[in-house]
Order: C-alpha cells, then sequence, then structure tokens
C-alpha cells in the first residue's frame, strides 16, 4: 500500500474471522469483487436520549458524555418525534413511560418513516410485555431499570458498531489509525492524546471515506442541540488537529468551497 493511501478494516463477525480491507477509495477488494463502500451519514457519536426523569436523565447523559458521545436530551415523546424528524443520531436511547406521547409510539412512528436508527429501549424491572412490544416495533435493545451505567455504555457502542454492519471497524488513513470499539487513535502506532472534542473531529474527517465535510456540516455532527457553539469553535479544533498531526505523514487540508478533508500524504 503506499503512503498516500487509506484503507478500512473489518473485524468479521463470521466464525472464520476472516477480515476484508478496502482500498483509499474505499472499493471493496475481497474474494475479487469490487463495489464502493460508504458508511452512513450517521454521526457515531450523537445520541438522543428521551427520558422524562431529570434526575435519571442527567445521570445518563454525564455517563455518556463521559464516554465521548454527545447528547441530546428530550423529556417527552412529543419533543422527541419532532427532533427524529429532522435530525439524524447514531443512536436513541428512548424510554418507554413518557409524557405527551408514549415512547412505543414514538418507536412506532420512526420506523413507520423508514429510520433505520438504532433504538435501545429502557422498560421498568419486570415489565416482559413493554419488552417483547418494544422489540416488536423495531426497538434493537432494552435495558430494565435499574441498571448499571457501564452496561448502557457497553450496549450503546455495540448497537452502533452493529448498525455499520460490522462488530470491529478499524481505519488506516497513513500512519493514523482509528479503532471503532474504544474510538481510540494512534499515529505511527502510538497512541494519540485528544481531547474529546478533538476526538470527535478527528473521528468525522477519518470516517468520510476522502469525502470533505463543510465546517457548518460538520459542527451539526460534533454538538448537540442545546449547546452554545462560538463561530470559530471547529477551526479551532482543526488548528490544534494539524499541530499534533504536523509532518507526520497525515494532514486535514482544505478545500475551498468544499471544506475540510482528511489524508495520507505521499512520502
Amino acid at each position: 500500500m503506499s503512503s498516500s493511501s487509506c484503507c478500512v478494516l473489518f473485524g468479521s463477525s463470521d466464525a472464520d474471522g476472516t477480515r476484508r480491507a478496502l482500498s483509499s477509495r474505499f472499493h471493496f477488494l475481497s474474494q475479487s469483487l469490487s463495489f464502493d463502500y460508504g458508511f452512513p451519514e450517521v454521526l457515531l457519536m450523537r445520541v438522543l436520549l428521551v427520558e422524562d426523569n431529570p434526575i435519571l436523565a442527567q445521570s445518563l447523559a454525564d455517563a455518556l458524555s463521559s464516554a465521548r458521545f454527545a447528547v441530546d436530551h428530550m423529556a417527552d415523546g412529543e419533543a422527541a418525534d419532532h427532533v427524529l424528524h429532522t435530525q439524524d443520531y447514531a443512536l436513541v436511547i428512548l424510554d418507554l413511560g413518557l409524557p405527551k406521547l408514549d415512547g412505543l409510539e414514538v418507536l412506532r412512528r420512526l420506523r413507520a418513516r423508514r429510520n433505520p436508527v438504532p433504538v435501545l429501549i429502557l422498560t421498568a424491572h419486570g415489565s416482559v410485555e413493554d419488552r417483547v412490544r418494544g422489540l416488536d416495533l423495531g426497538a434493537d435493545d432494552y435495558l430494565a431499570k435499574p441498571f448499571e451505567l457501564t452496561e448502557l455504555e457497553a450496549r450503546a457502542r455495540a448497537l452502533i458498531r452493529r448498525s455499520l454492519g460490522h462488530d470491529h471497524v478499524r481505519v488506516e488513513c497513513g500512519p493514523l489509525e482509528f479503532d471503532s470499539v474504544d474510538r481510540s487513535f494512534r499515529l505511527n502506532n502510538d497512541a494519540l492524546a485528544l481531547t474529546p472534542r478533538e476526538r470527535s473531529v478527528l473521528e468525522v474527517l477519518i470516517l468520510r471515506n476522502g469525502r470533505a465535510i463543510n465546517k457548518e456540516t460538520l459542527s451539526e455532527k460534533i454538538f448537540g442541540l442545546d449547546e452554545s457553539v462560538n463561530a470559530d469553535a471547529i477551526e479551532i479544533y482543526v488548528h490544534r488537529l494539524r499541530k499534533k498531526l504536523e509532518g507526520s505523514g497525515v494532514a486535514i487540508v482544505t478545500l475551498r468551497g468544499l471544506g475540510y478533508l482528511l489524508e495520507a500524504q505521499p512520502s
């Protein structure tokens, strides 16, 4: 592989553990077949949390934020249904006992629109009927209250990976490597120290499949709906990342009129 190329390696869920490689333009090369492969236009770290209990909601949001997710919170079913018409998420965490519109109806409407976003429903302990109805309506998984926050985080990561069609995705762009399991980066085989926001920006860029992304779209993918964002925030994070990647063989370039692009540099 040349120094200017990038590739994606998938950890297969098949029994034989076959790994499949894609070229810098993300063409599938296994078994002499070739076709374009693109990741879904869904931000891996953006989650919609729908929970009407403010104390529980804050606890869940804090845990998810600590696990490097950007969290939007809605406290009733109508608000959740509305935002799901206009925003894209990597995951929806949905309580069923909601005011204004119950969680099962939110889920039913979501699937009626053929929205495939993974949904993790939260149910009362012992509520088998709700679990069955939720799964029948298209929920991907459930957690019965009370539950451990670490289990919520693990299930969230697993559902997002599964939605990509693979349990494990490792992306390489020159000397830069990204591992989807723990969302870690390595540069020239060494761990790359990043702040949570820097990590989120770099993750979006490396998963763009060699396509540019403009500043406004990047900002929408990184920040939650209720966050107050400085107009220069994205430029600041990109500047910091450029410093950390400087001279490494991979760089964030600006394409006039198109936005930012992560690319490997020729040696």
